[in-house]
């Protein structure tokens, strides 16, 4: 495919019985489930597919299930559609950046499980607060979020600006949104933490001793970085500090976009989690796919968005390269 880039989702994209279609019908995608169970000392395809303890929504957890899901979707499009699979770049938004890692060969997966178990330990024991997704561009959220002791998560579009706080800071923020916004539709997010904000910075002073001790090589592909919104380098050191700062910085995701898109990138695909109502594999939508698509008409850019999200959608994908 022409000026292909790889991306993968954060959380929010998880749901139970994530990755059982896949390992029903595909060895590889079972060894993939075995191996991340050895590696983290516990189940993940109990983990993912029944969720008996109820845990797959603990951010310890869903980081290490979501990477795996990425991972069995990469691994089985690769497996299928051979080496004209290569992309460009590789981008993940928030958790989705280690996946991105590991698709451009700066990380293993083994690196990378180790890497999101104790980051997602970190986020869920050390972080408070909670999370706001306003429709507000950054100019106009940022005096409001400081005002209320806020401060801005993620960069997810020009006018989509999710911010982090407190719980009754954040009702404060909501409140005056508002009454100053009244058509603007603001909606609190089901997070255990203000993720990618001050709220963040105990997790991430305990997590760069982690990523000092990561093996993490220079990568094969581009990698965009969601702390600058521009190209990793790729010196290692460089890398791992861009991860230190990605804990307590926003997610620069329109960043990151306007990056791919002024390099022309011409197909975006889409691998692992999924969102929408129903209950099984084949129900589910991308969760990055109307963030991109708007993007991409914002720029005035043509692009071709394909999914490989389960096991339908990757056949899908292989043969729309074919």
């Amino acid at each position: 495919m022409t000026r292909c880039i790889y991306i993968f989702p954060g959380q929010g994209a998880q749901y139970l019985g994530m990755g059982s279609d896949l390992c029903q019908e595909f060895e590889t995608a079972a060894r993939i489930y075995e191996q991340a169970s050895d590696v983290l000392g516990y189940d993940m395809r109990r983990l993912c597919f029944t969720d008996p303890d109820q845990q797959l929504n603990l951010t310890r957890y869903t980081q290490p299930a979501l990477l795996t899901h990425h991972f069995a979707c990469l691994s089985l499009y690769r497996e299928l559609s051979g080496s004209s699979s290569a992309p460009v770049v590789t981008a993940g938004h928030s958790l989705g950046e280690y996946s991105a890692l590991v698709a451009a060969g700066a990380l293993s997966f083994e690196q990378a499980l180790a890497l999101v178990k104790v980051r997602g330990e970190l986020m869920g024991t050390h972080g408070e607060g909670e999370m706001l997704a306003t429709q507000l561009d950054r100019a106009t959220a940022q005096p409001l979020a400081d005002k209320h002791y806020c401060a801005i998560g993620a960069l997810n579009l020009p006018r989509q600006t999710v911010v982090g706080g407190a719980a009754t800071d954040l009702d404060a923020l909501s409140a005056e949104i508002e009454q100053q916004y009244p058509r603007s539709r603001s909606v609190r997010l089901k997070t255990e933490g203000a993720f990618h904000t001050y709220f963040m910075v105990e997790a991430a002073k305990r997590f760069r001793p982690v990523l000092a001790e990561a093996e993490i090589r220079p990568p094969q592909t581009k990698v965009l970085s969601n702390y600058t919104g521009e190209y990793h380098d790729e010196d290692p050191a460089g890398i791992r500090s861009r991860l230190f700062f990605q804990l307590f910085h926003p997610v620069n995701w329109i960043g990151c976009l306007q990056t791919a898109l002024v390099d022309e990138a011409a197909t975006f695909i889409e691998f692992g989690g999924g969102i929408g109502s129903g209950d099984t594999a084949a129900e589910k939508r991308p969760n990055l796919e109307s963030v991109i698509k708007r993007a991409a008409r914002s720029a005035a850019h043509e692009t071709r968005y394909l999914a490989a999200i389960n096991v339908t959608s990757i056949r899908e994908t292989v043969a729309a390269g074919e």
